[in-house]
């Protein structure tokens, strides 16, 4: 498959404030991404290296405002930014926001395993 549309892609991934199409296009993750709620990574991500998100992500963002927030700086994106978010970074999304990601399957894969893993232990602790 050379590409799909939101509509059309492979994989439902929607959990909690996030409603996640998704699919792979040779070596790469292609995410639609929609932020029902408000979205604060970085729980998600401790016990990951530096407590970030260590895959790089490039996107484009169709509604909202997105947050990328590194240990030095913070850098937001508005409709019709195009950016990218490099390894060592936690998203915080604005509730509304939709934009797509491209990210290299193999490593977001290792991020996705992570945040799937820490929200069910969060889950099970009340």
């Amino acid at each position: 498959m050379a590409g799909f549309s939101k509509q059309t892609a492979p994989r439902d991934e929607s959990a909690g404030p996030v409603q996640n199409r998704s699919g792979d296009v040779d070596g790469y993750t292609i995410d639609f991404i929609t932020a029902v709620a408000p979205v604060d990574g970085a729980p998600l991500l401790k016990g990951l290296p530096d407590d970030r998100c260590q895959c790089p992500h490039w996107g484009y963002v169709l509604k909202g405002r997105i947050t990328y927030v590194y240990a030095d700086r913070e850098e937001s994106f508005g409709p019709g930014d195009a950016f990218y978010a490099p390894p060592g970074h936690s998203p915080l999304w604005e509730a509304g926001s939709e934009f797509v990601h491209f990210s290299p399957t193999e490593e977001v894969r290792v991020v996705g395993e992570h945040m799937r893993n820490a929200m069910k232990e969060m889950a099970s602790h009340g």
